[in-house]
């Protein structure tokens, strides 16, 4: 295979991770930021309403879920297909930190799954109110811990385009920056520090992560020597 043909080959790649993180994307605003909030509620019983009410609309949250899911773990495999003769430790690491990301969001559908589930049966009222409070939670602290895996794909994957530059340099700083404010975020909320000011934390990440996906849409990746 000739250097052309490798190049081009990569940027295919380069390409086809980018479609994956793009649906990603789409599918976490549109499943968590717009669906989530219209049957999820910090009261159970209203959420117990929701479900009961709105199947569809649960089910579509669940459907996004499974996108999530899916993009994520097939974003990390092309992740590390693009970059293992880079740097292989690191585009592994990235691999499997982005693939644990995608187990930990697995929680969070199985738990919506055996909410509807429960919803639609025939058990007593407060019953359901008591476990679907249950279920509501793991769903949120399966998003919520699984931002320590979210933040820890990002750093490697910051690493290996600071170092190689086969990507511009400052995508790579702002995907290290943006990793690092996840696990800070994560870790200040789970041991009690509150505030708006936490969200800012992750502003690097979403800058990196669209800047990531036009870069590999639009151009793939800059040959060696470049």
């Amino acid at each position: 295979m000739t250097v052309n043909q490798k190049q081009s080959r990569l940027i295919s790649i380069a390409r086809t991770a980018g479609i994956w993180y793009l649906i990603m994307a789409i599918s976490g605003i549109l499943g968590f930021l717009i669906f989530h909030p219209q049957v999820y509620n910090a009261d159970p019983q209203q959420t117990l309403t929701n479900l009961e009410e709105g199947e569809m609309l649960a089910r579509i949250r669940l459907l996004l879920e499974f996108v999530i899911i899916v993009s994520q773990a097939l974003t990390a495999i092309w992740f590390y297909r693009l970059f293992k003769n880079i740097n292989e430790w690191a585009a592994l690491a990235t691999g499997i930190w982005g693939t644990v990301n995608a187990v930990a969001i697995l929680i969070s559908a199985i738990s919506m799954g055996a909410a509807i589930e429960l919803a639609l049966s025939s058990q007593v009222i407060e019953d359901k109110v008591i476990i679907i409070d249950l279920l509501s939670n793991l769903i949120s602290n399966a998003w919520g811990i699984g931002g320590l895996f979210f933040g820890l794909w990002l750093i490697p994957l910051g690493y290996i385009i600071t170092s190689s530059k086969r990507m511009p340099v400052w995508l790579g700083r702002t995907l290290i920056i943006g990793g690092i404010g996840y696990l800070i975020s994560t870790v200040f909320k789970y041991i009690g520090i509150s505030g708006s000011w936490l969200g800012t934390l992750t502003i690097p990440a979403t800058v990196a992560e669209f800047w990531m996906i036009g870069y590999l849409l639009i151009f793939g990746i800059r040959p060696v020597n470049e």
